[in-house]
């Protein structure tokens, strides 16, 4: 398959995906610019379910804080340093 475009068209076309790609950084930018999220928010951007997060807080491994009416809420920080700690190491 070949496709031939001319400048015009190509400059077209780069600026329509650059569009949509600065679009779609900015709806992801807005939430990860929050200062906390709920439990089930934050599981979902650790690609977990919220059982498994839940069970994560209780044994230890994943910080969290307390919030109005007593929700779970995990800062982006907490989220991080939850990563950070689970860093896969290859086998030598």
């Amino acid at each position: 398959m070949k496709f031939e475009l001319d400048q015009f068209d190509l400059e077209c076309l780069i600026r329509k995906i650059v569009a949509e790609t600065v679009s779609e950084l900015g709806r992801d930018g807005d939430r990860l610019d929050k200062l906390a999220f709920p439990e089930v928010e934050a599981a979902a951007l650790l690609s977990m379910q919220p059982w498994q997060l839940r069970d994560e807080r209780r044994d230890g491994r994943i910080a969290a804080s307390i919030g109005r009416g007593g929700r779970i809420l995990y800062s982006r920080t907490d989220l991080l340093r939850y990563l950070e700690s689970r860093r896969w190491q290859a086998k030598k």
